[in-house]
């Protein structure tokens, strides 16, 4: 049941809405406008930002899978660059393999009322926050419905420890499908009011400017995520980035040509080299520093 709303949750709805985007856009762009080119420099330094949100999210997430074990009696946890392990025993470490994404959520939830509360100012730092929000969020949300299918995962056994029925489960992975869209169509207004004037001007112009800030800078931005989390086995160190930044992208695509009434301020992003550099040092700390392990003991 859970698999089958997966699907029809992710793929069915944004779907339709895309056609029916289409569709409108057909009948409204009455004057056609020439598309301008693509703004490469602006793909590049979505696509490191992305890298870096991510990133930076999985860090917070794992940080906070360790020190709640830290802090409880009989538990010597240490974080590593991709995963974290504990030696030792306690009842609490199960309830505890759920505060990662509850951390994560926090973070995308204050970074998501900061955007909507209009700061910060557009320009790449107010990307950096999208994502943020974006990567914080939609890290957690679905750790929810792996949670209700897997007793295993992360959030499974801390659904186990709490004692929820499988309905219960049911309905919070129902609840976090529903969440997961909700989130992406709540980040599309800070993400248009990037563009120039022209960029949301029309629907197809709106979902044009989505597709080159967000959708294929997300693409580029989980193949640069790679390097953060290897050695590890293939299917984790890419299945999770996929499980992120998919479903959102997918309905942020889908969407775009609903906002109207967006006023693009045109902001230059400004160069890519910064965003580079900090990518460059950030992977540096997780595979010099975090990748050995550190003990939290």
């Amino acid at each position: 049941m859970i698999l089958l709303a997966v699907l029809l949750t992710l793929l069915m709805p944004p779907a339709l809405l895309a056609v029916a985007g289409w569709r409108a856009g057909a009948r409204r762009d009455a004057v056609a406008m020439r598309s301008s080119p693509w703004d490469w420099n602006a793909v590049a330094i979505s696509s490191l930002l992305y890298a870096l949100a991510f990133n930076l999210t999985f860090f917070i997430q794992e940080l906070f899978l360790v020190v709640p074990k830290a802090l409880t009696p009989g538990l010597r946890p240490t974080l590593f660059h991709n995963n974290h392990r504990w030696l030792g025993e306690n009842d609490l470490a199960s309830l505890f393999q759920g505060t990662g994404a509850l951390a994560t959520a926090l973070v995308g939830l204050v970074c998501l009322v900061v955007l909507r509360a209009g700061s910060p100012r557009p320009g790449a730092w107010r990307l950096f926050v999208i994502w943020m929000a974006y990567c914080g969020l939609l890290m957690a949300l679905p750790q929810v419905v792996i949670g209700a299918m897997s007793p295993a995962s992360d959030v499974g056994m801390a659904m186990t420890w709490l004692g929820l029925s499988s309905a219960t489960k049911r309905i919070a992975a129902l609840l976090a499908l529903v969440a997961i869209a909700a989130v992406a169509l709540a980040l599309l207004r800070p993400a248009l009011e990037l563009a120039h004037a022209d960029g949301v001007a029309t629907a197809r112009a709106r979902t044009r400017f989505i597709a080159q800030t967000i959708a294929l800078p997300m693409l580029i931005g989980t193949a640069l995520v790679i390097p953060f989390r290897v050695p590890r086995e293939m299917i984790e160190v890419v299945l999770l980035p996929v499980l992120v930044g998919l479903p959102g992208a997918l309905w942020m695509l889908a969407g775009a040509w609903r906002v109207r009434d967006v006023h693009g301020a045109g902001v230059r992003l400004g160069s890519f080299v910064l965003p580079l550099l900090a990518a460059v040092v950030l992977l540096l700390v997780f595979q010099l520093l975090l990748r050995p392990g550190v003990a939290f003991y």
